[in-house]
């Protein structure tokens, strides 16, 4: 069996007392879309900073590639991308000028117009990315995730800001980037977005796991009709149904 993309193995991490992510164990086997599903609060972003090496676990192990992010930055970061929440870009630069930068460390980079095109940002070659709106910064930032060509991507509440037709097209790409090989870690919100994208997901409630399986694993084991009656009875919810 190949080894998996991530493998995260009794994860735990506490800030000021509180245990945000609490003996998480999980693996993202390569070519799959995997999402972490969960409250604001309920460690997602943490997790995704454990494992990439952002954060240091205070107990457990995470690898991805079959490396330890922290100690080989270098090497992970060569074969990943990465668009994190509240991305931070340099205020006179604009989206081609950005493509470029991202691009230039890289040996091999994507085709950059393209990946804009592909995104439905080509006429914003030449717009300054603070004039851009919200979802159009989110669609950049998954751009220049993608610059690197990597092995695997990392999503964070991707779509958040996005309206429907832009969420959509946006689910429309990363298919088409699944079916090229791409594996796709992500965390959303979006009840929606997990059923319509994701081999498998993972719900947390107060950093601990609660379900992990296919969509309909995960909505057979708890009983209800759809993935959205199925999260809310795993964060104990379900009298709200």
């Amino acid at each position: 069996m190949n080894e998996p993309s991530v493998c995260v193995r009794n994860l735990t991490k506490s800030f000021g007392g509180r245990r945000v992510v609490d003996g998480l164990s999980f693996e993202v086997h390569r070519g799959e879309v995997f999402a972490l599903l969960g409250h604001n609060g309920a460690g997602k972003s943490t997790t995704i900073d454990l494992i990439l090496g952002l954060k240091p676990p205070d107990a457990g192990d995470a690898r991805i590639l079959g490396l330890d992010a922290a100690k080989h930055r270098k090497q992970v970061f060569s074969r990943v991308g990465v668009q994190l929440q509240n991305a931070r870009y340099q205020p006179n630069i604009t989206v081609e000028e950005a493509c470029i930068e991202y691009a230039s460390l890289y040996a091999g980079p994507a085709d950059y117009p393209q990946l804009l095109k592909q995104f439905g940002l080509e006429e914003h070659r030449r717009s300054f990315v603070r004039r851009l709106s919200g979802g159009e910064r989110q669609k950049l930032s998954v751009v220049l995730a993608l610059i690197g060509r990597p092995e695997i991507v990392f999503l964070d509440e991707l779509t958040t800001g996005l309206d429907v037709v832009a969420r959509r097209e946006v689910w429309r790409t990363l298919k088409q980037l699944k079916a090229q090989g791409l594996t796709i870690f992500l965390t959303t919100h979006y009840m929606e977005e997990a059923e319509a994208l994701c081999d498998r997901v993972c719900i947390l409630r107060s950093g601990r796991k609660v379900a992990e399986g296919t969509v309909g694993e995960v909505v057979a084991a708890s009983g209800q009709r759809n993935l959205e009656d199925a999260y809310l009875f795993y964060m104990g919810e379900e009298e709200l149904l």
